[in-house]
């Protein structure tokens, strides 16, 4: 007997037809100018957020805006075991915030109401404030936070420019737009939601992502890109405990389609087109209004978690480089040094990458941590990278994938001018 369609699953879990389908020839919902609702105080810095305490636990949202400087700073006490731990989580206001602990084993409330009033204290001290009712955070378990969620995302490799003709040429390969975001896979397991970064770490995620992924009425795996407050789905891994990785793709984003809501825009369909002309139009399209890129991906294949050596059924071509680096320095006047480590060599080698000026509206970045920079291109003497513009830290990608093969030098892109 015939496997059920994905729709059809999707249906009877349900309970009634879906209420949203699209053909896959046409592009989701275009991209709206994000806009931002603030309340503030009479000094117009900051929004406001009242403590809650509960008898599980206690937790404060503190607010700093001064300038184009626009952050958010959480904090609680939350029962682990059979004592307590103090958990933050900050970060560009709308963005994906970065999450950890101030208590690595859990400590009586006592200790752990000693640490998180320290820690408030010393936020304000720094400009945070309370105020009116913000936007409510509410993190993944804090339990996972940080730890393995056993879901692996399948990575992609470039293409060349030389590839292009035949991909764009074939009804093989349908295309999507690549969105400048972060890898964001979300799982709804019975009652509980959690993002997944592209490590298989548990991440905090947005409310709105959060609130959306609650609405749909059983377990689900989604993959997809976080810009801000919206999450860019192409891919559905898992519905209601079944394994649809096997399936291909276009069965699985079917049922992608058929599973989204329009009535939450937090989650929404990449824009998707198999047809030869429509996706030379698209490819256009995103490379005249500067677009990160597009991605190209084999209607048929199966979900392969991890990155092939070479090639694979998924592949990703950027209008824009870009490169993740190792800060090997802190200069003056808000630059940093960046590394590489030598693919040519033993692969331990840290190789000199050039500077980049970090924008007054982020923190600099500590040594050793890894950032996300865009460039013109490198030149492949002196390994540095030309025009670098600083797009943020990288706390998802590893030290040891910041290597000199994610960089495009100048002789290659003139010879694909």
């Amino acid at each position: 007997m015939p496997e059920p369609s994905i729709v059809h699953c999707i249906e009877a879990a349900m309970g009634h037809p879906p209420m949203f389908m699209a053909a896959i020839s046409f592009p989701s919902t275009p991209r709206e100018k994000q806009t931002q609702t603030t309340q503030t105080n009479p000094n117009n810095q900051t929004e406001i957020m009242t403590p809650t305490t509960t008898d599980r636990n206690q937790s404060t949202s503190l607010y700093f805006r001064d300038g184009p400087s626009d952050k958010e700073y959480h904090a609680a006490i939350e029962p682990k075991g059979d004592g307590f731990i103090v958990t933050f989580a900050y970060g560009r206001r709308d963005n994906t915030l970065t999450v950890g602990t101030k208590t690595e084993d859990p400590v009586s409330l006592a200790e752990a109401t000693k640490v998180f009033d320290k820690l408030i204290a010393s936020k304000i001290a720094k400009g945070y404030q309370s105020g009116f009712p913000g936007r409510p955070f509410r993190p993944s378990p804090v339990q996972a936070q940080g730890r393995d969620s056993g879901i692996r995302c399948q990575l992609l490799n470039a293409v060349e420019e030389s590839e292009l003709p035949r991909l764009l040429g074939d009804k093989q390969h349908c295309l999507q737009e690549k969105h400048d975001g972060r890898r964001m896979l979300v799982r709804k397991q019975d009652y509980e939601i959690s993002g997944i970064n592209r490590r298989g770490l548990i991440v905090a995620l947005p409310e709105p992502i959060r609130e959306a992924t609650s609405r749909i009425p059983f377990d689900v795996v989604l993959d997809g890109e976080a810009v801000g407050e919206t999450l860019y789905i192409f891919d559905l891994l898992e519905v209601n405990g079944n394994d649809l990785r096997p399936r291909g793709y276009l069965h699985r984003y079917s049922g992608l389609l058929a599973l989204l809501d329009p009535a939450y825009p937090a989650l929404r369909p990449v824009s998707t087109v198999v047809e030869p002309a429509d996706k030379l139009k698209m490819f256009e399209t995103f490379r005249q209004n500067n677009r990160e890129g597009v991605v190209f991906k084999d209607i048929d294949a199966p979900y392969s978690p991890g990155r092939p050596n070479t090639g694979g059924t998924q592949l990703k071509f950027k209008f824009v480089e870009s490169a993740s680096f190792i800060v090997t320095a802190r200069n003056a006047k808000r630059s940093v040094a960046l590394g590489l480590f030598d693919s040519n060599g033993d692969g331990n080698t840290l190789v000199p990458a050039g500077n980049v000026t970090i924008p007054p509206n982020h923190a600099v970045p500590a040594v050793g941590e890894v950032i996300e920079t865009k460039y013109l291109y490198a030149h492949r003497q002196s390994g540095s990278i030309y025009q670098p513009v600083y797009m943020g830290k990288r706390c998802d990608i590893p030290a040891s994938e910041c290597t000199t093969d994610q960089l495009k030098y100048k002789s290659d892109v003139e010879a694909a001018a």
